[in-house]
């Protein structure tokens, strides 16, 4: 049969529950900020890419054009 837990017995029970939780929620933050960094990485990848292809092509304007100007001149808010 399972005898009863002591006092201390459960307190360090508590405390390893606890200590679980921290250690997988550190686990879960860890892996979330690598994750963020590598789409980071990926859209910056993805950027260079296309930079490098128009520039193989042979073509001189391949710098990005802002349209946000000429959308709000067209669509004003």
């Amino acid at each position: 049969m399972d005898r009863p837990l002591t006092l201390w017995e459960r307190r360090r029970n508590e405390r390893d529950d606890e200590e679980r939780f921290t250690t997988s929620l550190a686990g879960f933050a860890v892996t979330l900020l690598i994750g963020v960094i590598g789409l980071y990485v990926m859209e910056g990848l993805a950027q260079t890419t296309k930079l490098e292809d128009c520039l193989l092509q042979g073509r001189l304007n391949c710098e990005r054009i802002d349209t946000s100007a000429l959308r709000n001149a067209v669509f004003p808010q």
